[in-house]
């Protein structure tokens, strides 16, 4: 076999692994622009490499993979940028092959919002160790490999992960028949201003967070029913002063983001805004709302790819 041969099938062996890599990069850094780039960087690294002396590939991809999401987590910049209170997870529409494994309860949970929210509570170490074993199986001899660490290291690593993620549970799995029912009445009760139903559908303790459009370098959060439900009531109402920034009269699509119920606000082909829900006990617990344009690049991407269902509302 020739060198361009060769390099050819080096190649084919990078691209074969790239969606469980890009995956793998997404949930340690919760952005899938940056994944995107620690995947490409991977790749430089991989071409560079003496590729004839990696007696496992997917494992030395892993290693470097990791590391780069490491590297870029303890960065001083990303310090700033997760602290200020200005960051979200960047939404992904289900089906994306970025959101990677979805066979386990773990897998699926591991790339939800609320977890992607939670990992920046946990040390970088902490949540590499945790989505290496409970989204990818990797034993703690692998792990340790990969960190130069003990497994006994590793282990206490992933119990205190475990712990954090564990007392941050809100509910299980929500069935998505209803699911689906609870957003629907949500949006039905928001958007005619029936207060007294939306403060029904919320948990006790429920939050409401948004990213103000980009507008704001800080988050916008809410806290009790009350609170959640006259926010709700006052952002799903349409007014011409909404439609003017928005470009139009979006289309409202149900959708399913990150293995969670979303509405999407649908502009033509562009996504405009996500509202996204956790569902705990039969009741919303999380909105978050996601309209600042870099975090829907490739949400909307996907959704030019969907093929969407009759909107809930054709012109909002």
């Amino acid at each position: 076999m020739d060198g361009t041969a060769i390099d050819h099938f080096d190649t084919s062996r990078f691209e074969a692994g790239r969606n469980r890599l890009a995956s793998l990069a997404y949930r340690l850094l919760g952005s899938a622009t940056d994944a995107e780039d620690v995947v490409q960087d991977a790749f430089l690294h991989w071409q560079a490499a003496d590729r004839q002396r990696i007696r496992v590939p997917e494992a030395w991809l892993t290693k470097v993979v990791t590391n780069l999401c490491l590297d870029r987590l303890r960065s001083a910049q990303a310090r700033r940028e997760r602290t200020v209170g200005a960051w979200l997870p960047e939404p992904l529409l289900d089906g994306d092959p970025m959101l990677g494994p979805a066979d386990r309860f773990e897998q699926r949970e591991s790339v939800s919002l609320a977890v992607l929210t939670l990992m920046e509570r946990l040390t970088p170490l902490e949540r590499a160790v945790y989505l290496l074993r409970e989204a990818f199986s990797h034993s703690h001899a692998e792990i340790a490999e990969i960190f130069d660490i003990t497994e006994s290291a590793s282990q206490q690593h992933l119990h205190r992960a475990r712990r954090r993620v564990t007392a941050a549970r809100r509910g299980g799995e929500a069935d998505p028949a209803s699911a689906r029912r609870i957003v629907e009445e949500f949006f039905a009760a928001a958007s005619s201003g029936r207060t007294e139903r939306l403060v029904a559908l919320l948990t006790d303790d429920v939050t409401a967070i948004s990213d103000g459009a980009g507008l704001t370098e800080k988050l916008l959060r809410y806290d009790t029913p009350q609170r959640v439900a006259a926010v709700a009531r006052a952002g799903f109402k349409a007014t011409p002063a909404k439609r003017r920034l928005a470009g139009g009269s979006p289309a409202v699509h149900y959708a399913s983001v990150n293995g969670a119920p979303a509405i999407l606000f649908v502009l033509g082909d562009q996504v405009v805004g996500a509202v996204t829900f956790d569902i705990a006990h039969g009741r919303i617990a999380t909105v978050r709302g996601i309209a600042a344009p870099a975090r829907l690049v490739r949400l909307t991407a996907s959704w030019r790819r969907h093929g969407p269902d009759a909107p809930l509302v054709a012109q909002w």
